[in-house]
């Protein structure tokens, strides 16, 4: 087993080691997301953390760790009466995000259950995590049904394992750490929920700090284990420490004005649910008891408020995640009284490594002086867009000359549009496929390991066969060449690449407005439905890629939000740039299918024969069968028709900005009409 990174070695990053640390206190808080860039230490420092974890207490040989003092009733490996217990380590169990549902829970083995009556089952992560850590890296990239079952388990803190008839329960209580890139793509609002504390990281602006990173991480390369030495002594103490605090937390005092305070602060930041007034309870007595004292402060308040509540006020996949310190202060004020503050103690509370405040940042990392601008949306979502805005249309204004962005209008929940047919992309809310979850629509003879048995047809081919193998009792004599695997279908993600039209025939301001609100609503759209997306530009001479495909969908909304416009129109140059970003993504990604979506008034100009190239680059997508829908932002008593032209030249669909909103009056849910789609 090699030897892990000291806890005590990471340079700065005090957030991310007080969350941690916290947690490992008091466990009730409910674990920590880490969300940072690529390189911050997130994954090394969630690693370490086990080392410093007490140890815990178990039953010999049962492989769910039950406590001796108190062994689960229901344990499968039970019952546990009058055992001695032995210690071990704390375990941190990593889940993988390509897991299977079978290795999550545990797997039974269906065979010996239908042939023989017994109820083998192999534990999975989360019986091994019992007591533990449960680590999960980049765990926006896990699947929904793996994100489902995690949230049972947190909720009830027990797994249950149903497969056709048979049934497992077994206690599955364990610490929950999380580590993202946001650009990868955000989290289900429901497990974000969950877990009690959120840090933001990010790499260190000054050069000394960075300096010393490079050295420390050298020196663990070159010699892991002499490094580790050289570190034990700092180790030791904050494991002691770790301890001590453990031990206090009990005697810790929540007084009712500090309760206060807690309550009126999740209600000024309108955070759904009592969940945060819990956290941040005990988040703020476990800071009380990592500084040594017996009573809750305002000061432990305001820093439990800065870690357990910057992710329980978003209220869309847009909003950057923060609180507005200000109004976070004013708030804690007015509910005092400032009485239950310690008034001897003038310093901040000591930080992860017993100096300073550790930071002081809760949710925001440090930075250095030259870089403070807040991230868009960090003052709690009260602060208005800062997309500059362009000068009203002047008269005689040239549809050529470049404007300044808009903001976008308000988004709305927009129509299903879906790829026809049935795919076997990766599972998502959008399409129809064949997942390994969903509705059984038939079976098939098993390729490998069985793993959704359909049972009535595993009956019905074993049972012809029953006096030829001497059937003589009540038991169904079952073979491998019976069983039968379920097919099911469910839904999946697309890629969704957007061509937005951002020539100067779609540039008056009320118009671009309505079409970046429209956008902007596709991709919250998107983002519920698990979809990845990329967006293709177009205006004056040429096309670009503004966003390659990716699951972030943020980042494409903030890419719309800086969207000049003017120019000529090249509707041909942008669905050619689409070919080529789809003909890659093919290549990447064969088996998740695309949708093209054009946002376009349909006009083409510039260039010799510019209408005539746009069709033959429209019938390129439509050989190819890529799905696709037009957006028609024409407006105006008199229309053209050329979206819905465009449209025809695609094989796909036409919709108008009023058709695409869910509560339109216009008709239907519009599915989406792939090129070649058989009548």
């Amino acid at each position: 087993m090699s030897t892990p990174y000291p806890f005590t070695a990471i340079v700065g990053q005090d957030d991310l080691r007080l969350g941690l640390l916290l947690n490992a206190v008091s466990p009730a808080v409910g674990g920590v997301l880490v969300r940072g860039e690529k390189g911050t230490a997130k994954s090394t420092a969630v690693r370490a953390l086990a080392a410093l974890m007490p140890e815990v207490s178990v039953v010999p040989g049962c492989r769910f760790s039950c406590d001796p003092v108190s062994p689960d009733p229901a344990c499968p490996d039970g019952p546990h009466a009058d055992a001695a217990g032995v210690s071990r380590a704390a375990r941190t169990v990593e889940l993988p995000v390509g897991a299977s549902e079978d290795r999550l829970v545990g797997a039974l083995d269906i065979e010996r259950a239908l042939s023989e009556g017994v109820k083998a089952f192999e534990p999975g992560l989360l019986a091994d995590a019992h007591r533990g850590i449960l680590y999960v890296d980049e765990v926006n990239l896990l699947h929904d049904h793996l994100v489902d079952l995690l949230l049972d388990a947190a909720a009830m803190g027990a797994s249950y394992v149903e497969r056709e008839g048979v049934s497992v329960r077994h206690a599955a209580r364990f610490l929950l750490v999380g580590t993202m890139n946001p650009e990868e793509g955000e989290l289900r609002p429901q497990l974000l929920d969950r877990f009690g504390l959120t840090v933001e990281v990010a790499a260190s602006r000054d050069t000394d700090e960075r300096v010393e990173v490079v050295r420390r991480r050298l020196a663990y390369d070159d010699d892991p284990e002499g490094f580790a030495a050289r570190w034990a002594g700092e180790e030791t103490a904050l494991q002691e420490r770790i301890a001590a605090a453990r031990a206090l937390l009990p005697r810790v005092v929540l007084g009712d004005g500090v309760l206060r305070q807690i309550a009126a602060t999740c209600a000024a930041f309108e955070v759904d649910g009592m969940r945060a007034d819990i956290v941040m309870a005990r988040t703020a007595t476990a800071l009380a008891a990592w500084a040594g004292r017996e009573e809750v402060t305002a000061d432990d308040v305001r820093q439990a408020a800065l870690l357990a509540l910057p992710h329980r006020r978003r209220r869309n996949p847009f909003d950057a995640p923060g609180l507005d310190e200000d109004k976070l202060d004013q708030t804690l004020d007015e509910a005092g009284p400032q009485q239950d503050s310690d008034p001897g103690d003038d310093d901040p509370d000591p930080g992860p490594d017993g100096g300073g405040d550790g930071g002081g940042g809760g949710g925001v990392p440090p930075q250095a002086d030259g870089d403070r601008t807040p991230p868009q949306g960090s003052q709690g979502g009260d602060t208005p867009s800062q997309a500059p805005e362009s000068a009203p249309d002047a008269p005689g204004r040239s549809a050529g000359a470049e404007q300044q962005p808009v903001a976008a209008a308000e988004p709305f929940r927009t129509k299903m549009l879906s790829v026809p047919g049935l795919g076997e992309g990766a599972a998502g809310r959008r399409s129809r496929a064949r997942t390994a979850h969903g509705r059984t629509t038939g079976s098939v003879r098993p390729q490998g390991a069985l793993t959704k048995l359909h049972l009535s047809a595993t009956v019905q081919a074993a049972a012809p066969h029953q006096r030829a193998r001497g059937r003589s009792g009540r038991g169904l004599v079952v073979r491998r060449d019976d069983l039968r695997q379920a097919t099911r279908e469910g839904r999946e993600g697309n890629l969704v690449l957007f061509v937005v039209d951002a020539s100067g025939s779609m540039a008056a301001r009320q118009r671009m407005s309505a079409v970046k609100g429209a956008v902007l609503s596709l991709l919250l759209d998107a983002y519920q439905r698990r979809d990845k997306v990329g967006l293709v530009t177009f205006r004056g001479k040429e096309a670009e890629v503004a966003l390659p495909p990716t699951s972030s969908v943020d980042a494409a909304a903030s890419r719309l939000e800086s969207l000049p416009t003017g120019g000529r129109t090249p509707l041909a140059a942008g669905l050619l740039r689409a070919h080529d970003v789809l003909r890659v993504e093919r290549l990447r990604d064969p088996s998740r299918r695309p949708l093209l979506v054009v946002v376009t008034d349909g006009r083409a100009t510039g260039g010799p024969e510019p209408v005539a190239l746009a069709g033959r680059a429209a019938r390129l997508h439509q050989a190819e069968g890529t799905a696709s829908v037009v957006v028609d932002c024409e407006s105006g008593y008199v229309r053209l028709g050329l979206a819905g032209e465009l449209a025809r030249e695609l094989g796909g669909t036409a919709v108008t900005l009023d058709e695409l909103r869910a509560d339109s009056i216009a008709g239907l849910v519009k599915d989406v009409t792939a090129a070649g789609r058989a009548a």
